[in-house]
């Protein structure tokens, strides 16, 4: 592991919040490596330590993913690709109560509907929003595996059971209050409408299109895969690919100091 972070003006632009996350890191250094020691390979140790960053921060900034990837020493986009992946991590701040209330079969049979209405008439939010004042956030989930206690949801994670309005009613008016038991999330950014992330949209691959066997395009019988394993059993560097900007090679490649070679002759580094 590196013993600084280091490419964080790259992701965060004021140099005060560029000191403020480096304390940050180092806070929550001691952390991540009592993490990592506790997996025979460190990056097994990714989703508990962005959990840390998240549960520090009450989002997974890209300035976090950044420093859990250097932490691991892992290129950033595998770093990212997880954290895209999963959905109990907030790639854009949050409110300091995220509301999950039910969707699942069980629950809608309970009366979730009546419950999700009467959170969004309530509240003045649909799905994945954040109110102004950035206190809730709202996502209606799918089944939370609490099916005999149904209608319910999960309030920053803590179950709450036996939805009704009036134990909604009396839910929202505590939190506004600070008096609910669930302790508010952390929130160093302040929250816009909605958290969802665009998706990105660079062009993506062609998939299966002009190749001889739809059923085989680069998978089982394309023989480019061996010979790439060859030429990495016998000389690890170069690695001659085709000309790409993808993320995984590009950031790879740098992580470990090589250089890629494309097929027409031109070097990234």
């Amino acid at each position: 592991m590196s013993d600084g972070f280091v490419g964080l003006d790259a992701v965060v632009e004021d140099p005060a919040d560029v000191a403020r996350f480096a304390e940050v890191v180092e806070r929550l250094r001691p952390r991540c490596e009592a993490l990592i020691a506790q997996y025979e390979e460190s990056r097994s140790a990714m989703l508990p330590i962005l959990h840390v960053f998240q549960e520090a921060e009450g989002w997974v900034s890209p300035a976090a993913q950044r420093a859990c990837a250097e932490i691991l020493a892992l290129p950033l986009s595998v770093v990212e690709s997880t954290a895209s992946f999963y959905t109990l991590f907030f790639r854009e701040p949050v409110g300091k109560y995220m509301l999950q209330p039910c969707r699942g079969l069980a629950c809608i049979i309970g009366g979730a509907e009546e419950a999700m209405a009467h959170f969004r008439e309530r509240l003045g939010l649909g799905q994945l929003q954040t109110t102004d004042d950035g206190l809730f956030s709202y996502e209606e989930v799918e089944c939370l595996a609490a099916c005999d206690r149904a209608p319910c949801m999960q309030v920053n994670l803590e179950f709450v059971y036996d939805l009704t309005n009036e134990k909604i009613d009396a839910m929202l008016a505590e939190m506004r209050a600070g008096t609910y038991a669930v302790a508010p999330a952390v929130q160093t950014s302040q929250p816009g409408k909605t958290w969802s992330v665009k998706q990105d949209t660079e062009k993506k691959s062609a998939g299966a299109q002009d190749v001889s066997s739809p059923n085989d395009p680069g998978g089982i019988g394309d023989r480019t895969g061996l010979e790439m394993l060859r030429r990495i059993e016998s000389d690890p560097f170069p690695v001659e690919v085709r000309p790409t900007r993808e993320r995984l090679v590009v950031d790879g490649a740098a992580l470990l100091s090589g250089p890629i070679v494309v097929s027409n002759g031109e070097v990234e580094h």
